[in-house]
């Protein structure tokens, strides 16, 4: 069961991937997971030097393999509700999330630049799962 999923999940992720940045790419790309029943609702932040390999290391951490118990293979319990997330999207008709390439930085500036968008993004009440949203809210003074 587990290889079936990965190897279908593989297959689909060259469709659930796309660069909307309208740059050539750099060093690293600053990206949004979103549901693609609704692409305007960024549910995540993050930024890479590879893409695909992140998508795949966010689906893949999700283990939709396994049932729907306690996480317990999620170390950290500030990364539960993404991952809670994916395998929400997979249940309903396996789904999987999409990422969307949003700009191209040089790798020095990438940590900023992500967590400008994740500002951003609060900044217009989207439900963001990033575990350091609720920290910066607080910086902006929004909660």
């Amino acid at each position: 069961m587990k290889e079936s999923i990965a190897r279908s999940i593989c297959a689909r992720s060259a469709s659930h991937i796309v660069d909307l940045s309208g740059v050539i790419p750099g060093e690293a790309a600053i990206y949004t997971l979103t549901d693609p029943r609704d692409m305007q609702c960024v549910r995540y932040v993050g930024q890479t030097g590879n893409p695909r390999r992140r998508y795949l290391q966010h689906v893949n951490t999700a283990r939709l393999w396994l049932p729907d118990d306690l996480p317990w293979w999620i170390k950290s319990p500030k990364l539960r509700p993404l991952y809670d997330w994916i395998r929400e999207l997979y249940r309903d008709d396996y789904r999987i999330p999409v990422m969307a390439v949003i700009a191209w930085t040089e790798a020095r500036n990438a940590r900023l630049e992500e967590r400008n968008r994740i500002c951003d993004y609060l900044g217009q009440d989207l439900p963001l799962l990033n575990w350091e949203s609720e920290m910066l809210m607080k910086q902006l003074q929004l909660i």
